[in-house]
Protein backbone atom coordinates (compact mmCIF):
# COMPACT_ATOMS: atom_id res chain seq x y z
CA UNK A 1 0.00 0.00 0.00
CA UNK A 2 1.22 3.48 -0.60
CA UNK A 3 1.62 5.75 2.18
CA UNK A 4 -0.73 8.39 3.36
CA UNK A 5 -0.31 11.54 1.31
CA UNK A 6 -0.83 14.68 3.39
CA UNK A 7 -3.31 17.42 2.74
CA UNK A 8 -3.45 19.16 -0.21
CA UNK A 9 -1.38 16.64 -1.64
CA UNK A 10 -2.58 14.81 -5.35
CA UNK A 11 -0.82 13.36 -8.20
CA UNK A 12 -1.06 15.88 -11.17
CA UNK A 13 -1.76 15.27 -14.30
CA UNK A 14 -2.42 16.73 -18.03
CA UNK A 15 -5.61 18.14 -17.07
CA UNK A 16 -4.59 19.60 -13.42
CA UNK A 17 -1.10 21.12 -14.15
CA UNK A 18 -1.58 23.82 -16.33
CA UNK A 19 -4.07 25.19 -13.93
CA UNK A 20 -1.29 24.71 -11.21
CA UNK A 21 1.54 26.71 -13.29
CA UNK A 22 -1.00 29.18 -13.81
CA UNK A 23 -0.70 30.84 -10.14
CA UNK A 24 3.23 30.82 -10.57
CA UNK A 25 3.37 34.31 -11.80
CA UNK A 26 7.20 33.73 -13.13
CA UNK A 27 6.02 30.39 -14.82
CA UNK A 28 3.27 31.80 -16.35
CA UNK A 29 5.66 34.74 -17.80
CA UNK A 30 8.12 32.00 -19.38
CA UNK A 31 5.43 29.97 -20.72
CA UNK A 32 3.98 33.01 -22.41
CA UNK A 33 0.31 32.50 -23.47
CA UNK A 34 -2.60 31.07 -21.53
CA UNK A 35 -2.66 27.73 -20.50
CA UNK A 36 -5.22 26.17 -22.88
CA UNK A 37 -2.19 26.90 -25.39
CA UNK A 38 0.51 25.12 -23.13
CA UNK A 39 1.60 21.78 -24.15
CA UNK A 40 1.63 19.17 -21.25
CA UNK A 41 3.58 15.54 -22.00
CA UNK A 42 4.70 12.92 -18.90
CA UNK A 43 7.99 11.91 -20.47
CA UNK A 44 8.91 10.17 -17.00
CA UNK A 45 10.85 6.82 -17.42
CA UNK A 46 12.82 6.62 -14.50
CA UNK A 47 11.73 4.62 -11.07
CA UNK A 48 10.43 6.98 -8.93
CA UNK A 49 8.77 10.12 -9.89
CA UNK A 50 6.02 11.82 -12.29
CA UNK A 51 8.05 13.71 -14.62
CA UNK A 52 6.13 16.78 -17.26
CA UNK A 53 7.69 18.71 -19.89
CA UNK A 54 5.18 21.88 -20.56
CA UNK A 55 5.36 24.46 -23.65
CA UNK A 56 4.23 27.40 -24.04
CA UNK A 57 4.44 29.80 -26.87
CA UNK A 58 7.50 31.35 -25.07
CA UNK A 59 9.20 28.79 -23.20
CA UNK A 60 9.42 25.75 -20.95
CA UNK A 61 9.65 24.06 -18.24
CA UNK A 62 9.93 20.67 -16.63
CA UNK A 63 7.92 20.01 -13.65
CA UNK A 64 8.88 16.81 -11.58
CA UNK A 65 6.67 15.67 -8.81
CA UNK A 66 7.64 12.87 -5.87
CA UNK A 67 4.57 9.79 -5.85
CA UNK A 68 4.38 7.73 -2.60
CA UNK A 69 5.87 4.86 -3.81
CA UNK A 70 8.39 4.05 -6.20
CA UNK A 71 7.06 4.27 -9.32
CA UNK A 72 8.92 1.23 -10.87
CA UNK A 73 7.38 -1.58 -8.61
CA UNK A 74 3.64 0.19 -7.79
CA UNK A 75 1.93 0.67 -4.39
CA UNK A 76 3.50 -2.32 -3.11
CA UNK A 77 6.71 -0.57 -2.71
CA UNK A 78 5.86 2.59 -0.17
CA UNK A 79 8.29 5.91 -0.50
CA UNK A 80 7.77 8.94 1.34
CA UNK A 81 6.74 11.92 -0.81
CA UNK A 82 9.67 13.77 1.53
CA UNK A 83 12.58 12.91 -1.27
CA UNK A 84 10.92 16.03 -3.07
CA UNK A 85 12.37 18.07 -0.39
CA UNK A 86 15.59 16.53 -0.27
CA UNK A 87 16.37 17.04 -3.97
CA UNK A 88 15.47 20.69 -4.25
CA UNK A 89 17.49 20.99 -0.41
CA UNK A 90 20.57 20.02 -2.76
CA UNK A 91 20.01 21.67 -5.95
CA UNK A 92 20.18 24.89 -3.22
CA UNK A 93 23.32 23.83 -1.13
CA UNK A 94 25.59 23.29 -4.05
CA UNK A 95 24.30 26.18 -6.58
CA UNK A 96 26.69 28.44 -5.03
CA UNK A 97 29.35 26.30 -6.26
CA UNK A 98 28.86 24.33 -9.42
CA UNK A 99 27.18 27.10 -11.59
CA UNK A 100 25.10 25.82 -15.05
CA UNK A 101 26.44 22.34 -14.26
CA UNK A 102 22.25 22.19 -12.83
CA UNK A 103 19.16 23.29 -14.19
CA UNK A 104 17.91 26.40 -12.84
CA UNK A 105 15.14 25.37 -10.33
CA UNK A 106 12.22 28.21 -10.54
CA UNK A 107 9.71 26.92 -7.65
CA UNK A 108 9.20 23.94 -5.09
CA UNK A 109 5.72 23.27 -3.73
CA UNK A 110 6.26 22.00 -0.17
CA UNK A 111 2.18 20.63 -0.63
CA UNK A 112 2.49 19.29 -3.90
CA UNK A 113 6.20 17.89 -3.56
CA UNK A 114 6.91 19.01 -6.89
CA UNK A 115 9.39 21.00 -8.88
CA UNK A 116 9.56 23.37 -11.54
CA UNK A 117 12.54 23.82 -13.28
CA UNK A 118 14.25 24.76 -16.36
CA UNK A 119 13.31 22.85 -19.63
CA UNK A 120 16.70 21.54 -20.97
CA UNK A 121 16.58 21.58 -24.55
CA UNK A 122 18.05 20.32 -26.93
CA UNK A 123 19.32 18.36 -24.45
CA UNK A 124 19.37 14.51 -24.04
CA UNK A 125 19.87 12.05 -21.40
CA UNK A 126 23.88 10.89 -21.81
CA UNK A 127 23.11 7.03 -21.25
CA UNK A 128 20.65 7.19 -24.60
CA UNK A 129 23.03 8.72 -26.37
CA UNK A 130 26.11 6.27 -25.56
CA UNK A 131 23.69 3.09 -26.39
CA UNK A 132 23.30 4.41 -29.92
CA UNK A 133 27.11 5.73 -30.38
CA UNK A 134 27.13 8.99 -29.97
CA UNK A 135 29.51 11.12 -28.28
CA UNK A 136 29.79 13.97 -25.68
CA UNK A 137 33.13 14.94 -25.12
CA UNK A 138 32.21 17.67 -22.47
CA UNK A 139 30.05 15.18 -20.31
CA UNK A 140 33.33 13.54 -18.47
CA UNK A 141 35.09 16.70 -17.95
CA UNK A 142 32.23 17.98 -16.96
CA UNK A 143 31.26 15.86 -14.48
CA UNK A 144 34.52 15.16 -12.92
CA UNK A 145 34.65 19.59 -11.94
CA UNK A 146 30.86 19.20 -11.02
CA UNK A 147 31.97 16.10 -8.40
CA UNK A 148 34.66 18.25 -7.20
CA UNK A 149 33.01 21.43 -7.03
CA UNK A 150 29.62 20.01 -4.98
CA UNK A 151 32.04 17.77 -2.83
CA UNK A 152 35.03 20.22 -1.70
CA UNK A 153 32.54 23.15 -1.14
CA UNK A 154 30.47 20.79 1.38
CA UNK A 155 33.29 19.16 3.15
CA UNK A 156 35.22 20.06 5.81
CA UNK A 157 37.94 21.15 3.52
CA UNK A 158 36.61 24.58 2.48
CA UNK A 159 34.82 25.17 5.54
CA UNK A 160 33.85 25.12 9.76
CA UNK A 161 32.91 21.73 10.55
CA UNK A 162 29.48 23.40 11.76
CA UNK A 163 28.19 23.96 8.78
CA UNK A 164 28.54 20.57 7.30
CA UNK A 165 27.18 19.57 10.54
CA UNK A 166 24.34 21.70 9.64
CA UNK A 167 23.84 20.22 6.50
CA UNK A 168 24.26 16.47 7.71
CA UNK A 169 20.97 17.59 9.87
CA UNK A 170 18.97 18.01 7.66
CA UNK A 171 19.94 15.44 4.99
CA UNK A 172 19.84 12.60 8.03
CA UNK A 173 16.35 12.74 7.59
CA UNK A 174 16.78 11.57 4.12
CA UNK A 175 16.81 7.79 4.95
CA UNK A 176 14.24 5.66 2.61
CA UNK A 177 16.82 6.00 -0.30
CA UNK A 178 19.69 5.56 2.14
CA UNK A 179 17.73 2.11 2.85
CA UNK A 180 16.91 1.33 -1.09
CA UNK A 181 20.93 2.41 -1.77
CA UNK A 182 22.02 0.08 1.14
CA UNK A 183 20.14 -2.88 0.39
CA UNK A 184 19.46 -2.80 -3.57
CA UNK A 185 23.59 -2.09 -3.79
CA UNK A 186 25.49 -3.47 -0.96
CA UNK A 187 23.45 -6.53 0.22
CA UNK A 188 20.92 -7.76 -2.17
CA UNK A 189 22.69 -8.91 -5.39
CA UNK A 190 24.93 -11.06 -3.42
CA UNK A 191 22.12 -13.22 -1.38
CA UNK A 192 18.53 -14.36 -3.01
CA UNK A 193 15.92 -12.01 -2.91
CA UNK A 194 12.77 -11.83 -4.64
CA UNK A 195 13.85 -8.62 -6.08
CA UNK A 196 16.49 -9.82 -7.89
CA UNK A 197 16.68 -10.79 -11.70
CA UNK A 198 19.14 -10.95 -13.96
CA UNK A 199 19.58 -12.84 -17.87
CA UNK A 200 18.85 -16.37 -17.45
CA UNK A 201 20.02 -18.77 -17.76
CA UNK A 202 22.72 -16.90 -19.21
CA UNK A 203 23.87 -15.57 -15.85
CA UNK A 204 22.55 -18.46 -13.94
CA UNK A 205 25.76 -20.13 -12.95
CA UNK A 206 27.56 -16.79 -12.45
CA UNK A 207 24.68 -15.44 -10.23
CA UNK A 208 24.90 -18.47 -7.86
CA UNK A 209 28.64 -17.94 -8.24
CA UNK A 210 28.88 -14.34 -6.74
CA UNK A 211 26.74 -15.70 -3.74
CA UNK A 212 29.16 -18.24 -3.23
CA UNK A 213 32.20 -15.74 -3.04
CA UNK A 214 32.95 -14.90 0.39
CA UNK A 215 36.05 -12.68 -0.24
CA UNK A 216 33.15 -10.80 -2.86
CA UNK A 217 30.69 -10.46 -0.21
CA UNK A 218 33.45 -9.54 2.58
CA UNK A 219 34.26 -6.64 0.51
CA UNK A 220 30.96 -5.69 -0.62
CA UNK A 221 29.28 -5.45 2.99
CA UNK A 222 32.75 -3.02 3.78
CA UNK A 223 31.74 -0.80 1.02
CA UNK A 224 28.72 -0.54 2.74
CA UNK A 225 29.79 0.29 5.88
CA UNK A 226 31.96 2.92 4.18
CA UNK A 227 28.79 4.66 2.43
CA UNK A 228 26.46 4.64 5.76
CA UNK A 229 29.66 5.97 7.99
CA UNK A 230 31.98 8.16 5.99
CA UNK A 231 30.46 11.11 5.90
CA UNK A 232 32.74 13.19 3.94
CA UNK A 233 30.38 15.47 2.00
CA UNK A 234 27.14 16.07 0.33
CA UNK A 235 26.72 13.84 -2.20
CA UNK A 236 24.23 13.12 -5.24
CA UNK A 237 23.76 9.97 -4.16
CA UNK A 238 22.87 8.64 -7.90
CA UNK A 239 25.39 10.25 -10.36
CA UNK A 240 25.62 7.62 -13.37
CA UNK A 241 25.18 8.16 -16.66
CA UNK A 242 21.53 8.25 -16.79
CA UNK A 243 21.69 11.69 -14.19
CA UNK A 244 23.44 13.66 -16.48
CA UNK A 245 21.68 15.07 -19.48
CA UNK A 246 23.94 16.48 -22.80
CA UNK A 247 24.70 18.77 -25.52
CA UNK A 248 27.60 19.12 -27.91
CA UNK A 249 28.56 21.97 -25.76
CA UNK A 250 26.84 21.65 -22.15
CA UNK A 251 26.23 19.06 -19.10
CA UNK A 252 23.49 19.50 -16.39
CA UNK A 253 23.42 16.75 -13.92
CA UNK A 254 19.92 15.84 -12.50
CA UNK A 255 18.07 13.77 -10.27
CA UNK A 256 19.88 14.37 -6.93
CA UNK A 257 16.64 12.77 -4.75
CA UNK A 258 19.10 10.39 -3.52
CA UNK A 259 21.21 13.07 -1.41
CA UNK A 260 22.60 12.68 1.59
CA UNK A 261 26.17 13.07 3.51
CA UNK A 262 28.34 10.26 1.96
CA UNK A 263 31.59 9.64 0.84
CA UNK A 264 32.64 11.16 -2.14
CA UNK A 265 33.85 8.54 -4.02
CA UNK A 266 30.66 6.93 -3.58
CA UNK A 267 29.68 9.19 -6.97
CA UNK A 268 32.81 9.03 -8.17
CA UNK A 269 31.97 5.35 -8.50
CA UNK A 270 28.52 5.35 -10.03
CA UNK A 271 29.86 7.80 -12.65
CA UNK A 272 33.05 5.13 -13.75
CA UNK A 273 31.12 1.99 -13.35
CA UNK A 274 28.46 3.59 -15.13
CA UNK A 275 31.10 4.56 -17.85
CA UNK A 276 32.36 0.81 -18.13
CA UNK A 277 28.83 -0.62 -18.33
CA UNK A 278 28.16 1.30 -21.02
CA UNK A 279 32.18 -0.62 -22.55
CA UNK A 280 30.87 -3.86 -22.21
CA UNK A 281 27.69 -3.36 -23.56
CA UNK A 282 28.66 -1.89 -26.80
CA UNK A 283 29.07 -5.11 -28.66
CA UNK A 284 25.19 -5.65 -27.84
CA UNK A 285 24.30 -2.76 -29.94
CA UNK A 286 26.82 -3.48 -32.74
CA UNK A 287 25.85 -3.10 -36.15
CA UNK A 288 27.16 -3.98 -39.98
CA UNK A 289 28.24 -0.58 -40.58
CA UNK A 290 29.64 -0.03 -36.75
CA UNK A 291 31.24 -2.81 -34.79
CA UNK A 292 31.78 -0.07 -32.21
CA UNK A 293 35.39 -0.30 -31.23
CA UNK A 294 35.97 3.23 -31.73
CA UNK A 295 32.94 3.40 -29.61
CA UNK A 296 34.84 1.51 -26.74
CA UNK A 297 38.21 3.21 -27.15
CA UNK A 298 36.33 6.71 -27.06
CA UNK A 299 34.45 5.00 -23.54
CA UNK A 300 37.92 4.19 -22.03
CA UNK A 301 39.27 7.78 -22.93
CA UNK A 302 36.40 9.27 -21.12
CA UNK A 303 37.09 6.81 -18.29
CA UNK A 304 40.43 8.55 -17.72
CA UNK A 305 39.37 12.30 -18.34
CA UNK A 306 36.66 11.94 -15.76
CA UNK A 307 39.28 10.76 -13.42
CA UNK A 308 42.22 12.88 -13.94
CA UNK A 309 39.25 16.01 -14.52
CA UNK A 310 38.32 15.37 -10.74
CA UNK A 311 41.76 14.73 -9.00
CA UNK A 312 43.15 18.35 -10.93
CA UNK A 313 40.23 20.18 -10.14
CA UNK A 314 39.57 19.18 -6.41
CA UNK A 315 43.77 19.55 -5.58
CA UNK A 316 43.38 22.73 -7.19
CA UNK A 317 40.32 23.83 -5.14
CA UNK A 318 41.69 22.63 -2.04
CA UNK A 319 44.78 24.87 -2.58
CA UNK A 320 43.10 28.11 -3.06
CA UNK A 321 40.46 27.78 -1.00
CA UNK A 322 41.63 25.84 2.18
CA UNK A 323 39.24 27.25 5.03
CA UNK A 324 38.08 24.23 6.71
CA UNK A 325 38.94 22.51 10.13
CA UNK A 326 40.15 19.34 8.55
CA UNK A 327 43.74 20.23 7.10
CA UNK A 328 44.53 23.57 8.53
CA UNK A 329 46.98 25.18 6.86
CA UNK A 330 48.19 27.12 9.92
CA UNK A 331 49.68 23.88 11.20
CA UNK A 332 51.86 23.78 7.87
CA UNK A 333 53.26 27.74 7.94
CA UNK A 334 56.96 26.72 7.66
CA UNK A 335 58.34 26.58 3.70
CA UNK A 336 59.65 23.14 4.49
CA UNK A 337 55.92 21.62 6.16
CA UNK A 338 54.32 22.83 2.04
CA UNK A 339 55.85 19.58 1.07
CA UNK A 340 54.24 17.29 3.47
CA UNK A 341 51.00 18.97 3.30
CA UNK A 342 50.91 18.63 -0.59
CA UNK A 343 51.61 15.03 0.44
CA UNK A 344 48.52 14.42 2.42
CA UNK A 345 46.85 16.45 0.21
CA UNK A 346 47.49 13.78 -2.34
CA UNK A 347 47.25 10.73 -0.01
CA UNK A 348 43.25 12.07 0.33
CA UNK A 349 42.75 12.00 -3.18
CA UNK A 350 44.66 8.74 -3.33
CA UNK A 351 41.90 7.26 -0.85
CA UNK A 352 38.85 9.08 -2.89
CA UNK A 353 40.44 7.06 -6.16
CA UNK A 354 40.52 3.70 -4.12
CA UNK A 355 36.99 4.22 -3.31
CA UNK A 356 35.46 5.13 -6.38
CA UNK A 357 37.12 1.83 -8.10
CA UNK A 358 35.08 -0.36 -4.83
CA UNK A 359 31.49 1.23 -4.98
CA UNK A 360 31.91 1.85 -8.94
CA UNK A 361 32.06 -1.75 -8.80
CA UNK A 362 29.16 -2.26 -6.22
CA UNK A 363 27.07 -0.06 -8.87
CA UNK A 364 28.13 -2.12 -11.77
CA UNK A 365 26.94 -5.70 -9.89
CA UNK A 366 24.00 -3.90 -9.02
CA UNK A 367 23.10 -3.10 -12.30
CA UNK A 368 23.12 -6.59 -13.26
CA UNK A 369 22.15 -9.14 -10.96
CA UNK A 370 19.92 -6.53 -8.71
CA UNK A 371 16.62 -5.04 -8.85
CA UNK A 372 16.95 -1.95 -11.34
CA UNK A 373 19.10 -2.60 -14.53
CA UNK A 374 20.47 -0.65 -16.96
CA UNK A 375 18.94 0.37 -20.64
CA UNK A 376 22.37 -0.61 -22.03
CA UNK A 377 22.09 -4.14 -21.31
CA UNK A 378 18.01 -4.24 -21.64
CA UNK A 379 18.34 -2.56 -25.06
CA UNK A 380 20.09 -5.88 -26.63
CA UNK A 381 17.66 -8.38 -27.71
CA UNK A 382 19.76 -10.91 -28.20
CA UNK A 383 20.03 -12.34 -24.31
CA UNK A 384 22.97 -14.32 -25.71
CA UNK A 385 24.68 -11.26 -26.44
CA UNK A 386 23.21 -9.63 -23.49
CA UNK A 387 24.55 -12.25 -20.94
CA UNK A 388 28.13 -12.31 -22.76
CA UNK A 389 28.71 -8.16 -22.12
CA UNK A 390 27.00 -8.32 -18.21
CA UNK A 391 29.48 -11.42 -17.47
CA UNK A 392 32.42 -9.62 -18.45
CA UNK A 393 31.66 -6.52 -16.64
CA UNK A 394 30.83 -8.66 -13.81
CA UNK A 395 34.43 -10.04 -13.86
CA UNK A 396 36.15 -6.66 -14.20
CA UNK A 397 33.74 -5.42 -11.35
CA UNK A 398 35.00 -8.36 -9.34
CA UNK A 399 38.39 -8.04 -9.63
CA UNK A 400 38.21 -4.13 -9.14
CA UNK A 401 36.39 -5.12 -5.10
CA UNK A 402 38.34 -7.90 -4.62
CA UNK A 403 41.71 -7.35 -6.18
CA UNK A 404 42.14 -3.36 -5.48
CA UNK A 405 45.84 -3.69 -4.86
CA UNK A 406 46.20 -4.01 -9.44
CA UNK A 407 45.42 -0.96 -9.87
CA UNK A 408 47.31 1.63 -8.45
CA UNK A 409 46.42 4.23 -11.43
CA UNK A 410 43.38 4.93 -13.93
CA UNK A 411 45.04 3.77 -16.49
CA UNK A 412 45.74 0.40 -14.74
CA UNK A 413 42.00 0.70 -14.57
CA UNK A 414 41.61 1.07 -18.28
CA UNK A 415 44.19 -1.43 -19.25
CA UNK A 416 42.21 -4.08 -17.37
CA UNK A 417 38.91 -3.32 -19.02
CA UNK A 418 39.30 -5.67 -22.45
CA UNK A 419 40.54 -8.65 -20.73
CA UNK A 420 37.51 -9.66 -19.26
CA UNK A 421 35.47 -10.00 -22.27
CA UNK A 422 32.96 -13.14 -22.85
CA UNK A 423 32.24 -13.93 -26.51
CA UNK A 424 28.29 -14.53 -26.50
CA UNK A 425 27.55 -18.61 -25.25
CA UNK A 426 31.52 -19.17 -24.07
CA UNK A 427 31.99 -20.86 -21.20
CA UNK A 428 35.22 -21.00 -18.98
CA UNK A 429 37.98 -18.03 -18.74
CA UNK A 430 37.12 -14.55 -19.88
CA UNK A 431 39.31 -14.40 -23.15
CA UNK A 432 40.96 -11.13 -24.37
CA UNK A 433 39.58 -8.96 -27.51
Amino acid sequence: MALPTPPGYRALDDKSLPQYLADLDDVRRLLGGKPEQWTVREVGDGNLNLVFIVEGPAGGVCVKQALPYVRAAGESWPMPLERAFFESSYYAAVAPYVGGLIPTIYHYSPTLYCTVMERLTPHVIQRREMIVGRRHPKAAPDVGEYIARASFFTSDLAGAFERKMDMAAIFAKNQPPVRITTELIFADPYRTNPRNRWTSPQLDEVCADFHRDGPLKAAAVRFGDKFLSGAQALIHGDLHTGSVMVTPTDTRVIDPEFAMMGPIGFDLGAYMGNLLLSWYSQPGHATAADDRKAMQAWILEQVTIFWETFRDRFLALWRSNANGDAYPVSMFSAPSDVPFLEGARRTYVDSLFADMLGFGACKMIRRILGFAHNIDFEWIKDRDRRGAAETGALLMARTLLTCPEQFHSINDVVAAVPYFVRKPGAAGQPIRL
